[in-house]
């Protein structure tokens, strides 16, 4: 294999990866907007590192979080959001968790599953 031939085997091999990486879907964006609306819209305040916060303070954060990871295509799903950004201190590896009036707190990323499950029957009935 001649040179010419050589890099451009080597620059595609760089490219690839790149390329098979998707950035997420229109759908998995309206869900995840709605995962923050669903914060936003609630009662509920937002532990971390052993500290509550309200649910305004708590978006702003998790968006912070999502962001970064969209940056690194790290955030292709809901799941993936929940999982990587709404779960648990990235710093500490502490379980993030919401405690809603009247209810125990959960680990958030029961609630933020609670709330995707939701979205999706509430899409599921809308068709």
């Amino acid at each position: 294999m001649n040179l010419s031939k050589r890099r451009l085997v080597v620059l595609l091999a760089l490219l690839l990866p790149v390329a098979a990486h998707a950035a997420p879907s229109a759908a998995a964006k309206r869900e995840i907007q709605g995962l923050m609306d669903a914060l936003s819209a609630s009662s509920c305040e937002f532990q971390r590192n052993g500290t509550w916060h309200g649910r305004e303070e708590a978006r702003k954060h998790l968006q912070r979080k999502y962001d970064y990871l969209l940056k690194r295509d790290l955030a292709d799903t809901a799941e993936q959001f929940i999982e990587r950004a709404a779960s648990k201190s990235s710093i500490s590896g502490r379980a993030y968790q919401v405690r809603c009036p009247g209810q125990p707190a959960q680990p958030a990323a029961t609630w933020f599953k609670a709330k995707l499950d939701a979205l999706r029957g509430s899409a599921a009935r809308a068709r």
